[in-house]
């Protein structure tokens, strides 16, 4: 989507939701007091999620550069950086309902993974205040870390489902029967999603959740269709990558708990503008799909 696509639609969306009930909850359609300001909350938003676009590594550099160089004409009433900061904060509560509002359709064929979302270098876990009380040590394949995991379900076209953000050490499988409400067919784990218990709750909210066999563990006899998509469970790992290499969803500059979930908001919704995603490209085979599941 182009720069006036994203701003037309967060402002359509801030729009219905003034004449909604959840407009004055969030006060949306109350005057504050004082002057106007000169920026609305839709350009805001809009630059909040086009600085995940834009290919920028800092937020700074990214709208004293970009923003306040090349984007004069979109926004001729611009704040400086710091006045700018200060706002941040008051997006967040829209930018949540506006990222919901981006999730993907349910297909029947989901994938669930989380990924570490570390705020500090590990030599620095004992010197960190920002996030101390809130993130926790966590360990993944690649090693120890501190800071928070991100929990994602997406559906076979690559569109997010479902999110959650929970401390580094929470056990992947515990947000899972949350996660999956709404949700029907089945969901794609790893082996750390093998647990009786997690089966069952999700069988009877309708989900079968499929994973690979630990080597202590009696052989399974499972569908073709289910040997395949668990080999194709790289498709959520695809989507991790993008959202931390793309989207700049982690990294260790953040000063503010509110300003690291406005950020990770907007990479995600920034990802979930993204015209192309990856995908499994199943729907050239819907009529077999019934079949082979």
């Amino acid at each position: 989507m182009s720069l006036l696509e994203i701003f037309c639609d967060v402002d359509d969306f801030i729009q219905y939701l003034s004449q909604s009930e959840a407009g004055e909850i969030l006060g949306l359609t109350k005057r504050r007091p004082g002057p106007k300001p000169r920026m609305s909350l839709s350009e805001v938003i809009t630059i909040l999620i086009w600085f995940h676009l834009s290919g920028y590594r800092t937020f700074k550099q990214y709208y004293e550069d970009h923003v306040q160089q090349h984007l004069t004409s979109e926004f001729p009433e611009l704040w400086s950086y710091t006045r700018f900061v200060e706002w941040i904060p008051r997006s967040v509560d829209v930018m949540i309902l506006y990222l919901l509002s981006k999730r993907g359709s349910v297909t029947g064929i989901s994938f669930v993974d989380s990924t570490a979302l570390a705020v500090c270098r590990n030599q620095r876990i004992l010197q960190h205040k920002v996030f101390r009380g809130l993130a926790d040590r966590g360990k993944t394949s690649m090693g120890w870390f501190y800071g928070f995991k991100l929990h994602l379900i997406i559906n076979d076209r690559g569109e997010i489902i479902s999110f959650a953000i929970t401390p580094g050490n929470e056990d992947d499988r515990k947000p899972a029967p949350r996660m999956a409400k709404g949700l029907f067919g089945k969901l794609f784990g790893d082996k750390g999603y093998i647990s009786r218990k997690l089966t069952e709750a999700l069988l009877a909210m309708g989900v079968q959740l499929v994973t690979p066999l630990r080597r202590n563990m009696k052989p399974q006899v499972l569908p073709l269709m289910d040997h395949i998509l668990l080999r194709k469970r790289a498709l959520i790992e695809s989507v991790n990558d993008q959202l931390k290499n793309i989207s700049q969803i982690e990294h260790s500059r953040h000063r503010s708990v509110i300003n690291f979930f406005v950020n990770l908001f907007a990479g995600l919704t920034a990802y979930s503008l993204r015209p192309k995603k990856p995908s499994l490209n199943l729907y050239g085979y819907k009529e077999l799909l019934p079949v082979v599941l």
